[in-house]
């Protein structure tokens, strides 16, 4: 079983999108050739809706486009650019700061929750992620739920038990999602004004806002990413050591997509007296840092507390059901509780 679905398009629909994708069948692509402000809205777009980046494009936005001037163009193949700049500039006198001034928009699909977050980490660039609130995640991408497959898992002793264990999990959300839904259309009143699309779009979203909490963390989201060469070298330096299986692979990927158009700011990302050093030290750091907490604070053990004192309860009725609720809530916590107690 592979990690990711690829996607499949018809001849008619690839001659189209590698004039403008790095790539037709990956989870990792930079977006090419395009305006500024296609991008934009494509990535926001993007945030909005269940279907893939390139599959939003071919269904949304073409039709828009003149794409006649652009028939020669083959991105998935790198696009040629003047590079012999920023090489000199770069790479022979040293200045870190031309590697602020190209810029990237990266698709990354196909994400675990976890990924996502070390991707946003530091938010030193700029982010569109899938929302959970308005995206039902039962749809299901290549015949099986939207979660993450780790290769090393599936093979070991727990892979049947953990794709099991998740699609039970993905089985609740879809009829919890269901059940809300039908709900919060009883409960909730419809404006005057809203017409029927509008009342169950809102209503819909609510639900979904409501049950998205029981979706496992290895449930995969889409991410739209815009950044300089700088903003994603320090990303790739972190994820190239990171301690998740996931993060290293994707980082390659990553690579591999942005050297396709900004290869002088990348130069240095794997190079192992350069890059590779960086890496080493981060990973280096991290590990003293968890040893460090682990000397001061691993060996406390906290207090045993009531932490919640419930001093006063009022509860007001009106019209046949509680509408207002007034909870005065003394809260106290032992001071020479450790930091461990509070996690």
């Amino acid at each position: 079983m592979t990690v990711y679905v690829p996607e499949f398009f018809d001849a008619d629909e690839q001659e189209i999108l590698r004039r403008y994708f790095t790539n037709l069948d990956g989870p990792v692509f930079a977006l090419v050739n395009l305006p500024e402000v296609v991008k934009g809205a494509l990535f926001a777009r993007y945030s909005r809706s269940a279907k893939s980046l390139r599959r939003l494009f071919l269904d949304e936005f073409v039709s828009d486009l003149d794409l006649s001037g652009d028939q020669t163009v083959d991105a998935t193949i790198g696009v040629t650019r003047a590079e012999d700049l920023y090489e000199k500039v770069f790479v022979e006198y040293g200045d870190d700061s031309v590697a602020q001034l190209g810029g990237v928009h990266l698709a990354c699909e196909q994400a675990s929750n976890l990924l996502t977050k070390i991707l946003e980490r530091g938010r030193l660039m700029s982010y569109l992620e899938q929302s959970t609130r308005y995206i039902n995640y039962d749809a299901r991408l290549g015949g099986r739920y939207r979660f993450y497959r780790d290769a090393d898992i599936l093979n070991g002793p727990f892979g049947t038990r953990y794709v099991g264990d998740i699609d039970r999990m993905f089985d609740a959300y879809s009829a919890m999602v269901e059940t809300v839904t039908e709900h919060v259309r009883k409960t909730v009143k419809k404006g005057s004004t809203d017409s029927d699309f509008v009342f169950r779009q809102a209503t819909r979203a609510k639900a979904l806002d409501a049950v998205r909490g029981v979706l496992p963390a290895a449930s995969l989201s889409n991410l739209g990413i815009y950044g300089t060469g700088q903003g994603y070298e320090a990303l790739l330096l972190r994820m190239r050591g990171h301690a998740l299986p996931e993060a290293r692979q994707y980082a390659e990927m990553m690579l591999i997509e942005l050297r396709k158009v900004i290869p002088s700011f990348l130069k240095r990302v794997d190079v192992p007296d350069r890059g590779g050093k960086w890496t080493d030290y981060l990973v280096e750091r991290q590990q003293q840092t968890i040893e460090l907490v682990d000397e001061y604070f691993g060996a406390l053990d906290p207090d045993q507390s009531q932490e919640v004192v419930l001093t006063d309860l009022i509860l007001k009725a009106k019209t046949n059901f509680w509408r207002r609720f007034v909870i005065q809530v003394r809260i106290y916590q032992n001071s020479n509780c450790s930091r461990r107690s509070d996690r």
